[in-house]
């Protein structure tokens, strides 16, 4: 009887051991990265950190930020991973953010680290303004090809621009934002006012426009490189045309939720998040990635996008960015697409 009391403690403590060892710690993770990638992302963390998986959640860049914002007093996010740095600024105000320096963040180009030691946020690739032109619909209509931001105030644009509306996209805000730093603030609202005589529709979606401009339902979508590069590979008869007057952009980052209870899994997970496997991930679609030299050229995208970035100011634009919101709000937001 002994015998076999003991055979059943011993397969009881060993049935323990293994699941705690195999105990799973599941990570809730904001996301507004692209839904293609999501997939690939989980599946290579999970891979290398098999005791921890990812449950995302997924909105646009305006709406994750908002979420987040709504939940100051009660998060339900661990991480944020792929959401716009400007946005991480306004969480790091309102000290929703947990100070950590990842594992080899001092290889990332300092551009996508936060300023503070240790970081708030580490970025992880960089998003890009870009026009999608459609020049078989262009040729029809006989509209020419855009050169300039200023280029699209002509009258012959006039019904056939899409661009996203910055408040519930983080690729619209990186617009108006980027136009305010190009032009200043008198020129670039003039410079709106003049756009929006020919914007079709503000979606709110910042890959919608190419999309469209993809599919034949507009001449100009104002979006990214991403999109673009992606719709031309599939088929799609447009042109990725980077502005002369340069091109906002945007990083991708990735923080800590202050206050998870899961902390341990979730530095694990921004280390990942700046590795050198993780910044080839982002290479796939990205052509600019926060760990330098390491970036291989995107079908279909010029080698030089890094080029065409404009010296962005992301605290500028976070701190200013409920005011130039409502300006946009209020002058331009009856073209805005109904939401869904």
């Amino acid at each position: 009887m002994k015998t076999s009391a003991s055979l059943v403690i011993a397969a009881f403590v060993a049935g323990l051991t293994t699941s705690v060892a195999f105990a799973e710690t599941e990570l809730t993770v904001y996301t507004a990265v692209e839904a293609v990638d999501l997939d690939r992302y989980k599946a290579e963390f999970e891979k290398a950190h098999p005791d921890i998986k990812i449950n995302w959640v997924r909105d646009s860049t305006g709406i994750m930020t908002a979420k987040l914002l709504a939940e100051k007093d009660n998060p339900q996010a661990d991480v944020v991973w792929g959401v716009a740095a400007t946005s991480l600024l306004l969480l790091k105000a309102e000290g929703m953010l947990e100070p950590y320096a990842p594992v080899g963040v001092e290889k990332l180009d300092p551009r996508f680290v936060d300023s503070s030691t240790p970081p708030t946020w580490t970025g992880m690739d960089a998003y890009v303004a870009a026009i999608c032109f459609n020049t078989v619909e262009a040729e029809k209509l006989g509209i020419p090809a855009p050169k300039s931001w200023k280029d699209l105030t002509k009258p012959e644009y006039k019904g056939h621009v899409v661009m996203p509306n910055p408040n519930s996209s983080g690729t619209g805000f990186l617009d108006v934002s980027a136009w305010l730093q190009i032009f200043g603030e008198k020129d670039a609202w003039d410079f709106m006012d003049g756009l929006h005589q020919n914007i079709a529709s503000y979606t709110h979606s910042g890959s919608k426009p190419c999309k469209m401009a993809g599919a034949g339902e507009t001449v100009v979508g104002v979006s990214f490189e991403f999109p673009g590069a992606k719709a031309k590979s599939a088929g799609a008869p447009i042109d990725i045309i980077f502005p002369e007057e340069g091109s906002g952009w945007e990083a991708e980052a990735t923080a800590i939720i202050a206050g998870t209870a899961k902390l341990k899994a979730a530095k694990t997970l921004v280390d990942f998040s700046v590795s050198k496997e993780a910044n080839q991930m982002y290479n796939v679609g990205y052509s600019v990635v926060a760990y330098p030299g390491l970036a291989q050229p995107v079908e279909n995208l010029p080698p030089n996008v890094a080029e065409f970035m404009i010296k962005n100011d992301f605290e500028w634009a976070a701190n200013n960015r409920k005011a130039i919101l409502a300006e946009w709000a209020k002058r331009y937001d009856a073209k805005s697409e109904p939401k869904t």
